[in-house]
């Protein structure tokens, strides 16, 4: 059996997840991401794919006749599709985000931006690296408006961690609860009162079709010229060249981004040359524990697959 692993940048994949116990398996694993991988996977018959990097369409399938399972970090992947998967008579199972329902990893690293950007972390770094100090003036958190755009299990993470900085918490989606929002210490307002309102607009919602494109031109132009935008989420939920105008126009003051339309973000992508930004490289879920959890499910899901008693199947 052929098993190819996409995407293991850090060359880690082999140490997380103890794919050795997949008797007669010849693991593959690719570091550098392909744009277009089918000459790669010719022949595998499971495949590894990390998170939305890789789209898999009917067409993918088709020339993949050899392909049996594709295993998804994550347990929903919009670059997958599933009916066409299941008309090449393809199993596709995910993986849990982490070992606890608490893990919090991707709402550490949204705080991560947050600060970054309201303290001008990055500039004051390379600032002080060229011999210059104190270049700029930071902006407190406490007494300003986070604005939480989808309050699932992740927003309502970060929207606890707001209350802890002492800022008033406001938050919409399209079938929030007042109960939801108390939980968290959240105020319910309406969408157009989230863009107006918030000082910091973090972005927790899942890629579909109606979250494509949701903050455009018009979102932004609503929002406060001091206010930041951060996207933990996926990159096509905010309009990207809506945002680099915005940024550059300075209809808002800054953006804090893990996520992006492609990734890797290409080299002449203009969000690298937008001012006042930060920049990640999709970290959310890259932590220790979150490694360990989806590579050791990657290997449950085809030694279950392989077993005929697949786990964690995604269904169209």
């Amino acid at each position: 059996m052929k098993i190819v692993v996409l995407d293991d940048y850090q060359r880690v994949a082999r140490s997380f997840g103890p794919f050795d116990t997949l008797a007669d398996a010849e693991v593959e694993v690719l570091h550098e991401h392909l744009d277009d991988p089918t000459e790669a996977l010719h022949g595998a018959e499971v495949v590894v794919a990390m998170r939305e990097r890789t789209p898999f369409r009917a067409e993918t399938f088709a020339e993949l006749p050899a392909l049996r399972l594709l295993v998804t970090t994550g347990m929903a992947n919009a670059a997958i599709d599933l009916a066409a998967a299941a008309a090449h008579g393809v199993t596709v199972c995910g993986t849990t985000a982490s070992g606890s329902a608490k893990s919090s990893n991707t709402a550490e690293l949204t705080w991560a931006l947050i600060l970054a950007c309201r303290r001008h972390v990055v500039a004051e770094d390379r600032a002080l690296r060229e011999g210059r100090w104190q270049t700029t003036v930071g902006t407190e958190l406490a007494g300003s408006t986070l604005g939480v755009l989808g309050l699932g299990r992740l927003g309502g993470q970060v929207a606890r961690i707001g209350r802890a900085f002492d800022m008033r918490v406001i938050a919409w989606s399209r079938n929030l609860t007042g109960e939801r929002a108390a939980e968290v210490g959240a105020e319910p307002v309406s969408r157009a009162e989230l863009f107006a309102a918030s000082d910091v607009l973090t972005v927790h919602l899942k890629l579909s079709e109606r979250t494509i494109g949701l903050i455009g031109a018009a979102e932004l132009a609503a929002m406060k010229p001091s206010a930041i935008l951060v996207n933990t989420s996926r990159g096509p939920i905010v309009d990207e060249s809506a945002l680099v105008t915005a940024l550059t126009a300075g209809t808002i003051a800054g953006a804090g981004l893990d996520v992006y339309d492609v990734e890797p973000l290409p080299a002449g992508n203009p969000l690298r040359g937008a001012p006042n930004t930060v920049l990640l490289p999709h970290l959310g879920y890259v932590t220790e524990g979150g490694y360990r959890t989806m590579y050791g499910q990657i290997v449950e899901d085809i030694a279950a697959w392989r077993a005929g008693s697949p786990l964690r199947v995604l269904t169209a």
